[in-house]
């Protein structure tokens, strides 16, 4: 079997602690071919550290020159959507970093043309590929839980702003830790609940600490042109009858310093994800089920290998730009509701 190449664009953190160390973990399946940056000297230095072949400034001269079938889109939020269609048009599979994209109509756009091209179009939310998330999924596909019909999600963070990249511009990140972190959750509560068309959506945003100077526990940041939410609040119906409550923060007054839980309730049982516990009723008692083991792997690992599985068996499930543009859609709901103070209807 010939090996899947690779080219990135963008040469910063996610590609070189994630993406790059993801592929080479499966070398006998995948070449990395190609880097691109805008900033060159980053894109050379990292290929030269890891033995890339060709670095690049201009990701549509990468794509271009080299002989790619699949890409990973590594660059700012506000970028992914041309960068992902310009590797689409170029007949390359994506695998593109959460958020899809800074809109919803941004995400539907890269979901058509992906269905267009019949190429795989997948979106960065690891956390699908945790130990306990695969577990609940197959408490939840044996019926343990029955019909799910509500969900609590949480990313919250004591104090935890980053103070590095471009998580606190809205310009180039299109917000705060709903779009940031906020996604993560969301997406796993959507994915053990089956993905459930969304219907209405209340949000609220509150910029409370972010611009002021305080405790940094993930470094400095720019308080003084901090232009996003510090916190987000939300609540989403389903068109099933489901509903989901939703809180995200980068900076919040509470006891823990980091909180990344998806909370289900369903009518055969209940479960708290990170880490697993399911919740029942059953021969008369109140029982609670914890599993003794669950194997340790490195989900962005196991995302990533998922990915180049699909492109080399030509699994093009293009129910994953799908979901990609719902949880886009719902994003941009809460922003929007945040911002006119009423319920939207998606």
């Amino acid at each position: 079997m010939e090996k899947l190449r690779v080219g990135l664009i963008g040469a910063g953190g996610i590609a070189t602690d994630v993406h790059i160390p993801a592929y080479e973990k499966v070398r006998e399946h995948v070449e990395i071919v190609a880097i691109s940056d805008v900033v060159y000297e980053k894109a050379k230095g990292v290929a030269a550290e890891k033995g890339i072949p060709h670095a690049f400034e201009s990701y549509v001269k990468m794509l271009e020159e080299v002989d790619l079938d699949a890409i990973s889109v590594c660059v700012p939020n506000k970028f992914h959507r041309d960068a992902t269609i310009a590797a689409l048009q170029a007949g390359c599979h994506v695998l593109c970093e959460k958020p899809p994209a800074m809109s919803a109509d941004e995400a539907q756009e890269m979901e058509d043309i992906a269905r267009s091209k019949g190429k795989l179009l997948m979106y960065g939310f690891h956390y699908r590929f945790t130990q306990e998330v695969q577990a609940a999924q197959r408490f939840i596909d044996g019926g343990e839980l029955g019909n799910i019909y509500s969900a609590r999600v949480q990313a919250i963070r004591r104090r935890g702003i980053p103070g590095w990249g471009v998580f606190t511009n809205k310009e180039l990140q299109g917000g705060g830790p709903l779009i940031d972190i906020g996604v993560h959750m969301l997406d796993t509560a959507l994915y053990l609940m089956g993905y459930p068309e969304p219907d209405i959506v209340l949000g609220k945003t509150h910029q409370q600490l972010g611009t002021q100077k305080g405790v940094g526990l993930l470094g400095e940041w720019d308080y003084e042109n901090f232009t996003v939410e510090d916190m987000a609040v939300g609540m989403i119906t389903f068109k099933n009858g489901a509903s989901l409550v939703l809180e995200s923060a980068f900076a919040a007054n509470v006891k823990e310093q980091d909180v990344m839980q998806v909370s289900l309730l369903g009518n055969k049982g209940g479960a708290d994800i990170f880490p697993l516990h399911i919740y029942q009723e059953k021969h008369g008692s109140l029982v609670n089920v914890s599993p003794q083991y669950l194997p340790q792997t490195n989900a962005h690992h196991d995302e990533i290998h998922a990915f180049v599985a699909d492109c080399l068996q030509g699994n093009i499930n293009h129910r994953l730009a799908e979901q990609g543009t719902r949880i886009q859609k719902i994003v941009d709901g809460l922003y929007q509701s945040a911002e006119t103070g009423k319920a939207v209807q998606l």
